[in-house]
């Protein structure tokens, strides 16, 4: 999952000639039409909710989604408690000599494949998602999500029970009622457009934080030596979907808050269609007057947006948006053309490859951390410990980056980004194959940074370079092919049994070797086009720039009066 760096701010735009609109504009005028605004924007969840509802509504989203956005990602926290637990033992052959709290090849495959059949699904079902949020609204989307969620609870409750597996369909169902919840949050950063940054921080570092339920689930389970199963965790963890379907019926939003670019166009809408002129009306000062009635009401409705919209002045925020877009080098590439048309293009054919092989690589990572370092480090105590440290450091570090993430992306180009993307993966894994604690560390210290960002700048990279028009077609596609990839990590696994007697190092030489020359393919590609569309840039405004000549000149005199052969 990823963030969407979507600003709140982006299609608003004043008319030309037009001043900026503060709140004592509207008061201040007497013209009988001034202070209308069309039905249609009062009724818009943004002008009806009051501004504690909405604070209320966006600490429930960041409380919820703690709980519930990815807690499947936590899964190399709960992994050491179902193998005490003796989940798919089962599978292990008689022969097998399994120590406890160790697994036979059968069963570590088929807890890892648990594992990647909920990280595809994750990244899969963002596309429908997508169009259930745009179709019915968040409030469905949530209460969809507090049914998959008490589904997946279920299932685990009863698992040992069952005649048949329940564990990979409960943690499946679990996956599921995450994006539901997460992805219908997003809308609540236009609560406070002002402030939308701040509240996709919160929520997308709430998201990375929920992955720590199971951290504290497994020490509660250490603590309580086993007694506190995991039956009985997902019977108190049926709180969390009822509390999701109270607050989606009785607080949360039942439709999605809206962009002040978005208001503002349902009001002129409204507009056009109640003051449209007759096509056989020539009168020219009809014509104008009702423009500026419309003008008037465009004005009115930001003047009810003001104290949305704080302080600040609007012409700093759209420099600081420009500024954004120059840095990036990359802005507006394939704006305008179709999602078909954007698809074909190498930009998107290398940045989807380097997402699939490195999502691959992440997911794989965390599924198999423990066994690596276990055949690395020759110890499977110095194995746990490392586990440890990463099942603490992985949520921690999701947080810790989130500012540090939008002052990279926002201050240099998306060149730099992704060369430095590369350049962290490569280190990643040159790390991921020396077998010494202190690598184990560092490997760790920047794979949960490096998580994050590569996620956030994945979304960064879509939006800028193929748009919001399209964003949610060919980004959801970009998330949708690599999820799918993702079940090459059941082959990587045996590949790692099988194939290397369990040493991890050729699988990662495999995967650091496919991401570096992918990377390396698409940093060089985006420097040429970013560089040929700054060319492009210099050119066309050379080529439209108008030559002006000083009117005294023009006429033989220079500026103090004087005629070119110096008489007065």
């Amino acid at each position: 999952m990823s963030l969407h760096r979507v600003s709140s701010m982006e299609s608003w735009e004043h008319p030309r000639g037009s001043s900026p609109v503060r709140a004592e504009h509207r008061k201040m005028s007497f013209n009988p039409v001034g202070t209308w605004v069309p039905p249609e924007v009062h009724k818009e969840p943004t002008l009806q909710a009051s501004k504690g509802k909405r604070i209320l509504q966006v600490a429930i989203a960041c409380i919820y989604c703690l709980f519930a956005a990815g807690i499947v990602f936590g899964y190399a926290a709960f992994k050491p408690v179902l193998v005490k637990e003796g989940v798919y033992r089962n599978l292990c052959d008689e022969e097998d000599k399994v120590e406890a709290g160790k697994t036979c090849y059968e069963q570590e495959l088929r807890l890892n494949l648990m594992f990647t059949t909920a990280a595809v699904a994750t990244n899969v079902c963002a596309l429908p998602v997508g169009t259930i949020l745009d179709k019915y609204g968040p409030r469905i989307s949530g209460i969809i999500s507090s049914v998959l969620l008490t589904m997946g609870a279920v299932f685990f409750i009863f698992a040992s029970k069952l005649p048949f597996d329940a564990y990979i369909p409960g943690y499946l169902f679990l996956a599921l009622g995450g994006p539901f919840v997460f992805i219908s949050s997003f809308q609540l950063s236009n609560t406070f457009p002002r402030h939308s940054g701040l509240i996709l921080a919160l929520l997308t570092g709430a998201f990375d934080s929920s992955s720590a339920v199971f951290l504290f689930y497994r020490l509660v389970y250490e603590a309580t030596h086993g007694s506190f199963t995991p039956s009985d965790l997902f019977t108190v963890y049926l709180i969390v979907p009822a509390f999701i379907l109270v607050v989606q019926i009785f607080l949360m939003p039942a439709r999605s808050y809206k962009t002040v670019g978005e208001l503002v166009a349902t009001a002129e809408g409204s507009a056009d269609e109640i003051h449209q002129p007759e096509e056989d009306s020539d009168d020219r000062a009809r014509h104008e007057r009702i423009r500026e009635q419309r003008r008037i009401r465009r004005e009115s409705v930001l003047s009810e947006l003001a104290p949305l919209l704080g302080t600040k002045g609007e012409d700093k925020q759209q420099e600081q948006e420009q500024r954004k877009k120059e840095i990036s080098g990359v802005w507006g590439a394939l704006h305008g053309q179709t999602a078909f048309q954007q698809v074909k293009t190498p930009w998107f054919i290398f940045v989807a490859l380097f997402t699939m092989v490195q999502m691959l690589r992440i997911n794989y990572f965390v599924a198999t951390i423990r066994p690596q370092y276990e055949y690395l480090l020759g110890s499977y105590q110095l194995a746990e410990q490392v586990n440890n440290v990463f099942d603490i450091a992985l949520p921690l570090g999701g947080v810790i980056s989130i500012p540090f993430i939008g002052l990279i992306l926002d201050n240099t180009s998306t060149t730099f980004v992704l060369a430095f993307l590369v350049t962290t993966a490569t280190t990643i894994g040159v790390l991921g194959c020396v077998p010494y604690l202190w690598a184990a560390y560092a490997n760790i210290a920047l794979f949960v940074i490096y998580r994050p960002l590569y996620y956030t700048a994945v979304s960064d990279y879509a939006a800028k370079v193929f748009g919001f028009h399209t964003f949610g077609k060919v980004y959801g596609l970009i998330i949708c092919l690599a999820g799918l990839f993702n079940f090459l990590q059941s082959a990587l696994d045996a590949l790692r049994y099988k194939q290397f007697g369990g040493d991890p190092v050729p699988v990662n030489i495999i995967l650091l070797v496919s991401v570096f020359i992918i990377g390396g393919i698409l940093v060089y590609y985006v420097h040429r086009k970013s560089q040929e569309m700054k060319r492009d840039y210099l050119e066309d405004e050379a080529e439209h720039s108008v030559e002006w000549t000083m009117p005294e000149v023009a006429n033989g005199y220079d500026s103090m009066g004087s005629n070119s052969n110096g008489n007065a």
